[in-house]
């Protein structure tokens, strides 16, 4: 496993992938977690959603035949994927205080 720090838009989408989620219900999470700041596009949330499904950190649930909405669901290799980015991203705000101290401005 690589411990490569993950893009935001990947680390919104495997967060929103805790519970199963189509396509637009995903585009529409990530909107309201990240206060409107990530809007993904069709095209990149499924180039997202394609390369996540290759490395085995989500994975499509099987869905009605006469639908086409498939929902995805974040797997247990995903969740320690998002795991260890939020480990990640955790020892940076550690430090970031430790440094700064009294000069940072957290308004």
């Amino acid at each position: 496993m690589t411990n490569s720090a993950l893009t935001e838009a990947v680390y919104y989408i495997l967060l929103s992938l805790v519970q199963p989620l189509h396509g637009y219900g995903i585009m529409q999470n990530v909107e309201q977690l990240s206060g409107g700041r990530v809007k993904l596009a069709a095209g990149t949330l499924y180039g997202a959603i394609n390369t996540l499904f290759m490395k085995g950190w989500i994975t499509a649930l099987p869905g009605e035949r006469d639908s086409r909405k498939k929902e995805y669901l974040i797997t247990a290799l995903g969740k320690e994927m998002l795991c260890a980015e939020i480990m990640r991203l955790t020892e940076l705000i550690e430090n970031g205080i430790k440094i700064l101290g009294n000069d940072l401005d957290l308004k």
